[in-house]
């Protein structure tokens, strides 16, 4: 199976890098005008109409809008992360709660426990890969659409035939006339037949575009609309039956095996989730909006499935404590309907900005588009923040500590690049010291790790400050994320040279897109080596190139000569061995600084960068070949 990416579910942040790659909003310091020549970085070709042109011109002239945008996207991001507890606790708890159905006397407690069990089962297997999953999901869903279809024609053939009228619109506007205020607050509850299809949707991105349009329009929709339709027709002879209406209008002779394809649906349902969040904070990580997390691959043969361990167990923590608190799922169906609403509305307010930015269509078709259905979806929300004390500040409580995470630690981040933009060392200082640079150069190659793309960053100068000696080929690596989603591995490394060339110093920039894992499969050394010695020869081409026509053949030759010298110098150099120069910063707020900057900075960022996984372990550098060069920065 082939994982697509689910625009509900992690559309927030590709929106937004698609809005960064047409309008100056970028989160990513470090971007570069050669940036745009990857193949992936497509951007329209059509000029700015002048809605196009005075929205961008607000946007660059207005820094305050480019964070309030930030803050909103990351509050549909932090909605679905808060999603990704939500789903599991409810389903699996309210697939285990219908068994009450058939056994009155089971206590909560023990459906609790049940649920608490299947619950730290399915995130104890998410180490094993999504795939160790995914071959249940086209046969557990089938079952199920099966399943409930089958029972929804049966209740609507034996309790109401005329149920079917139900699917006229007419009878929508006639509920909520008759009922006013108690209609409206009652779209709380029916928002959750809403995120249920959408849920369905987006649980079928393990297929392509084609198999999901033919599978939800034959058969996901039809089976959905038969079971509600059953239902209904079932509730309009059993009024005082709401409660676990579904297992109530099971017929008893299938009662148990629609229980346990059930059950099943709902740990397929929640992997899906659990599988979306991961993603979504690798995504994160990339564009220095959280704290650097170990990210596992699962699978060698199917890309993009991946597992973030201490994500996986904060999660199911977080789903443990929902269940054992809430143990209501009317509680939780609020929480989740707000949570899922709330993420609509933002990918829709996100799209209108791409209908006029990115698609460069006029305002009013932007405006149709948000006014169709963001008006919707604001009903919607609105019926749910009544439902608040009821269980709706769950999704509001998790989103409120996930932004403060995020956009403190990418605050901390973009400071601490403003630093050593500020402080990085002048190229004049550089060739005042010489060929020789005043010191001494030990054989073999030095890579020091900075997120300048340009310049030379200050843990270089205070290197040589405190140790006046560095080896003999020093590259400068700039591993940095690109607003695209994947970058090829031909247009991954780019190599220039810094200085003279005696001084046998390079830059070496290392792209990823935000959706490309920042771990390589092939060996760093050797490929880094491979391609700054092709830019070597390619470098020297040029030259010979722009040499005299009246050149004499030695000149060539010298050019030449001079390639492969410089070539084994390398080649030696890398045998003798490669040391990794990392940074290691630290931040201290201002003594001007505001009570809570420094709380943000001195205490939350402080704590997340203690705590986040280091350079030289996502790198895995042995300890024997690394060097940390300390250094503190204000803010």
């Amino acid at each position: 199976m082939k994982t697509a990416c689910r625009i509900y579910k992690r559309g927030t942040f590709a929106l937004y890098s698609l809005l960064c790659r047409h309008a100056k909003l970028s989160i990513l310091p470090n971007q570069q005008p050669t940036d745009e020549n990857l193949s992936a970085y497509s951007t329209e070709d059509s000029a700015d109409t002048w809605q196009s042109s005075v929205l961008k011109l607000f946007i660059e002239k207005h820094p305050r809008f480019q964070t309030g945008l930030l803050i909103f996207v990351l509050l549909g991001t932090c909605m679905t992360i808060g999603d990704g507890v939500i789903t599991p606790a409810i389903s699996v708890f309210s697939a285990v709660s219908g068994v009450q159905v058939k056994i009155n006397q089971l206590h909560d407690n023990y459906v609790v426990i049940v649920s608490c069990i299947i619950l730290v089962g399915l995130f104890s297997i998410q180490h094993h890969g999504t795939h160790r999953v995914a071959f249940l999901f086209a046969p557990v869903v089938a079952a199920w659409l099966l399943c409930i279809s089958g029972i929804g024609i049966y209740n609507i053939f034996r309790w109401n035939r005329q149920v079917y009228r139900a699917l006229s619109p007419v009878y929508m506007f006639r509920f909520l006339k008759t009922t006013g205020i108690e209609g409206w607050l009652s779209l709380s509850g029916v928002v959750l037949s809403i995120t249920g299809v959408e849920t369905m949707y987006a649980d079928m991105g393990h297929f392509s575009a084609l198999s999901i349009k033919i599978a939800f329009t034959c058969l996901v929709y039809p089976c959905l609309i038969l079971a509600y339709m059953g239902e209904a027709a079932f509730l309009s002879k059993h009024h005082y039956d709401i409660q676990r209406s579904f297992y109530k209008a099971i017929p008893e002779a299938v009662f148990w095996p629609v229980f346990i394809v059930a059950t099943f649906a709902a740990v397929v349902g929640s992997q899906a989730v659990i599988s979306a969040t991961f993603s979504i904070i690798s995504q994160c990580c990339a564009l220095n909006c959280f704290p650097r997390v170990k990210i596992v691959h699962t699978s060698s043969k199917i890309y993009g499935q991946i597992y973030v361990p201490e994500i996986n167990w904060i999660l199911m923590c977080l789903c443990l404590a929902v269940t054992i608190g809430l143990r209501d799922t009317n509680m939780m169906g609020h929480a989740y309907g707000l949570a899922i609403t709330t993420v609509m509305f933002v990918t829709t307010c996100l799209m209108t900005l791409v209908i006029i930015i990115v698609w460069k269509q006029g305002i009013i078709k932007a405006l149709t588009c948000l006014l169709l259905f963001g008006s919707i979806e604001l009903l919607y929300i609105s019926a749910s923040v009544c439902k608040i004390p009821e269980g709706g500040w769950i999704p509001i409580l998790l989103s409120f500590i996930f932004m403060a995470i995020m956009f403190t630690w990418n605050y901390g981040t973009m400071k601490k690049h403003q630093f050593d933009v500020e402080n990085k060392v002048s190229m004049t200082k550089m060739l005042s010291l010489g060929p020789c640079l005043g010191m001494v150069r030990v054989p073999g190659i030095g890579l020091i790790f900075s997120n300048l793309a340009s310049g030379i960053p200050a843990i270089f100068g205070h290197f040589i400050t405190n140790l006046p000696a560095f080896h003999q080929v020093l590259v400068f690596v700039c591993a940095k994320s690109v607003q695209v989603p994947y970058v090829s591995e031909n247009e991954r490394l780019v190599i220039s040279r810094v200085g003279p060339k005696e001084y046998h110093m390079f830059r070496c920039i290392v792209r990823y897109g935000y959706k490309d894992m920042q771990q390589e499969n092939y060996n760093f050394e050797n490929k880094l080596v491979s391609e700054i010695i092709q830019f070597i020869e390619i470098e020297d081409g040029v030259q010979d190139e722009q040499t005299d026509e009246l050149t004499i053949d030695d000149g060539n030759i010298n050019i030449e000569e001079s390639y492969k010298v410089e070539s084994s110098l390398i080649l030696k150099a890398k045998e003798l061995g490669v040391t990794y120069i990392v940074g290691h910063s630290y931040a201290e707020a201002k003594k001007s600084s505001s009570i809570l900057k420094k709380f943000g900075i001195d205490v939350v960022f402080a704590f997340l960068s203690k705590n986040c996984r280091e350079p030289d372990i996502m790198l895995e550098v042995a300890h024997t070949s690394l060097l940390e060069v300390g250094m503190v920065y204000h803010v």
